[in-house]
């Protein structure tokens, strides 16, 4: 199980060669593209119901405030990802810049996945907004929590069972 950061690097020379089978062919998104800022709710979609940690899940439900990313690679045409979870149309704009290419107008987001060749899931989740204002005054406070929503915990609680179940 992986969240947000563990799918993060922002070019190949970033990260050691060996590194191409981990973002290509394990997480198959390829690399981290861009994403959005601030980090803001979400409405997402169940895009696949019948899998283990999503079959108990609403159609769409509001996540906890995250970064969202965007990546290199369209995970809808790799036959070996299942998309789980994807942002749903009506959370567009997405974002607050203050970068404009930091608002997200429109587009498909996958968000939560598993490869069919591995036991994993991905879950884009995991970036706390923090009163992050570099003015005077800034506290550094978090103002919100991954692991506070109902239904995002159960997704992740879900995931793990599934990970740790027998074959």
């Amino acid at each position: 199980m992986g969240f947000h950061f563990a799918g993060f690097a922002l070019t190949p020379s970033a990260y050691p060669a060996n590194w191409d089978w981990y973002h290509n062919t394990f997480l198959g998104s390829g690399s981290y593209v861009s994403n959005t800022w601030r980090p803001t709710a979400a409405i997402l979609r169940v895009e696949y119901r019948k899998h283990p940690a999503t079959s108990h899940l609403p159609e769409t439900f509001r996540s906890s405030p995250n970064e969202w990313y965007r990546w290199e690679k369209d995970l809808r045409h790799n036959p070996d990802i299942d998309i789980l979870l994807s942002i749903d149309s009506t959370s567009f704009p997405l974002g607050t810049g203050p970068k404009q290419h930091e608002i997200w107008r429109g587009g498909y987001y996958p968000v939560v996945w598993t490869n069919k060749n591995y036991r994993m899931i991905y879950l884009n989740m995991g970036h706390n907004d923090i009163d992050y204002e570099h003015t005077y005054g800034a506290t550094n406070k978090t103002l919100s929590f991954t692991l506070n929503n109902t239904i995002q915990d159960h997704l992740i609680i879900d995931g793990l069972l599934w990970l740790g179940a027998a074959r």
